[in-house]
């Protein structure tokens, strides 16, 4: 498999995110991630979906490390600071999904707190059904677990295209169009940072076509599994989505209504957020995950 690896002076003097890499080795790829807060604390476990990077955290690491908890965030393999397989066949669902297996194992993280947004979502509940024991709770925003059996809005399915045929891919400016948030051009640079060149792009260009949009799609049966698994969840389930993504918002009411472990939670609205809520509310989405924590 060939990759790329970020030049790592593409993140120097990034805006608010002056925090140590750690790396580990996932299949021969260099795998990094942030660690911040006490080491032998009971982690939160934060997931970053397209076409962000671990970047997304950087308003929601400080408080929830200065409130004793250990804080983990990787960059999934093709984004940020980890290695870029350069053809989009490198890409599969089954192998980010088996990627974050093989992370959460080799730093044997358990009794986790799961909070996944977007793709981090797809992977992240796809692996906590898969690994129960490890998870302790579950918060989740502005994603889902898609089976195909639904159509997808219209505005995924021109995203989708986009990601597919467009010439021209600005991550820093999918971004901003992902928040109510007018970012400074230092943001969206930093959003840049990962992808200096279009074969940079090879991940974050085939996740679109990655999401199971047909009832017979490869990762259909596997969702379909990990849904079962949810519909006995007993373990705390919140949702925290904002109100300002027209992608998400019908995937929110069957976490709901379905999962267990949802039932009699006081679920969170982040009010004026776009897609990207970590982006626009991410100190109130800190505090919110906080919360859940003391309350669960």
């Amino acid at each position: 498999m060939k990759f790329l690896r970020t030049p790592e002076l593409r993140f120097e003097n990034l805006p608010g995110y002056d925090f140590a890499p750690h790396y580990v080795d996932i299949d021969g790829l260099r795998m990094h991630y942030l660690d911040e807060g006490p080491a032998d604390a009971d982690p939160i476990l934060l997931l970053h979906g397209e076409p962000s990077w671990s970047y997304l955290y950087r308003k929601m690491i400080p408080p929830l490390a200065a409130a004793g908890h250990r804080v983990v965030a990787p960059d999934l393999i093709g984004f940020g600071k980890s290695d870029k397989p350069t053809s989009q066949s490198d890409y599969s669902y089954a192998g980010h999904v088996d990627w974050m297996r093989q992370f959460i194992a080799e730093l044997d993280l358990i009794d986790i707190t799961l909070f996944c947004q977007d793709w981090g979502s797809l992977i992240g509940l796809r692996v906590a059904a898969e690994n129960e024991e490890r998870f302790a709770r579950i918060a989740l925003g502005n994603g889902g677990l898609p089976t195909g059996d639904r159509q997808p809005p219209r505005i995924f399915r021109i995203w989708r295209a986009f990601a597919r045929w467009s010439p021209w891919f600005p991550i820093g400016r999918i971004v901003q169009s992902g928040t109510v948030t007018d970012l400074d051009k230092n943001v969206m640079a930093a959003y840049d940072a990962p992808f200096p060149s279009a074969r940079h792009k090879a991940g974050a260009r085939a996740f679109p076509r990655l999401v199971p949009t047909t009832p017979d799609d490869p990762a259909s049966d596997a969702n379909r599994r990990a849904w079962e698994v949810f519909k006995r969840w007993e373990k705390p389930f919140l949702t925290t989505f904002s109100n300002r993504d027209p992608i998400t918002r019908p995937m929110l009411r069957p976490f709901q209504e379905l999962v267990p472990g949802a039932r009699g939670l006081e679920h969170v609205t982040i009010r004026n957020a776009g897609h990207f809520l970590q982006e626009d509310k991410g100190e109130e989405l800190a505090a919110a995950l906080l919360e859940f924590i003391d309350n669960q």
